[in-house]
């Protein structure tokens, strides 16, 4: 049993369902009230300085800030978090899909202290969910201005590329939020990664292994015991290998059946 299995046995019950969608709902509200003028964005923006001034709430209400854009593409960006959040606590399971934010947000507001005078927002938790979830959906099709279908891989990877120009060329308190973003997705996914890593090397090196004997041979992949015929002279022929002789012995047609058994 994996430390998530036992995680989720002793505190699988506290795993809050539909988790995107309340999310989403919080934003929503968030932005309604913003549109009419009922709520200040200065409200929910975290800076660690003054939640330790107690502005506590601001731990909290950072997360419920939609995105900085027009009615259209804050529609569109809460229903594409909505779904892919949904996709990956259903693969998931509520509770590993509720830890993943949670270590999200964690490393979000922890690493936000070394900074605490930079203001904090949920764009790169937001992000992480996004990263997962083209992870485990590579070609999955988004209609990339709402008229151009692109598989999600490739905007994952423009993602990553973005994030590692910004981690290069970007201020400190930029770093460890980009820190923050991806340490949920590798904490999750950095063992997939190691075996599909370890698994391509593993093939790489068995076809140098293959094509290297090919070249040896001549291109000759099977040759008769016998009388030496090979699928390179008589590509025509079943070759075939006898279970009786010791070690691989390959045989034509003609021999496979009648010769005298290889014992060592």
């Amino acid at each position: 049993m994996s430390f998530l299995d036992r995680l989720e046995r002793h505190f699988g019950r506290f795993a809050v369902p539909n988790l995107s969608l309340y999310f989403v709902i919080g934003q929503v509200a968030v932005f309604l009230g913003l549109q009419v003028g009922r709520l200040e964005p200065g409200w929910f923006v975290f800076i660690p300085q003054l939640a330790l001034e107690g502005q506590w709430w601001r731990l909290a209400t950072f997360i419920l800030m939609p995105p900085p854009t027009g009615f259209i593409f804050t529609a569109f960006a809460l229903y594409m978090f909505y779904l892919m959040g949904s996709a990956l606590e259903h693969y998931w399971g509520e509770f590993r899909y509720n830890l993943f934010l949670l270590i999200g947000y964690a490393l979000t507001v922890g690493l936000s202290f070394l900074a605490p005078m930079w203001p904090v927002t949920n764009v790169f938790l937001a992000g992480s969910v996004f990263l997962a979830f083209a992870y485990l959906n590579p070609n999955f099709e988004l209609a990339l201005f709402l008229i151009l279908p692109i598989r999600i891989k490739w905007l994952a990877l423009f993602t990553w590329l973005l994030y590692v120009y910004n981690f290069v060329v970007g201020s400190g308190p930029e770093r460890l939020q980009i820190l923050a973003s991806v340490g949920n997705f590798f904490v999750f996914f950095s063992h997939d990664i190691w075996l599909t890593i370890r698994q391509r090397r593993r093939r790489q090196a068995h076809e140098a292994e293959r094509v290297t004997t090919l070249a040896e041979t001549g291109g000759v992949r099977h040759r008769c015991r016998v009388c030496g015929k090979t699928d390179v002279t008589n590509p025509e022929l079943d070759f075939r290998y006898c279970s009786k002789c010791a070690g691989d012995q390959c045989y034509c047609p003609e021999h496979i059946f009648n010769h005298v058994h290889v014992t060592e």
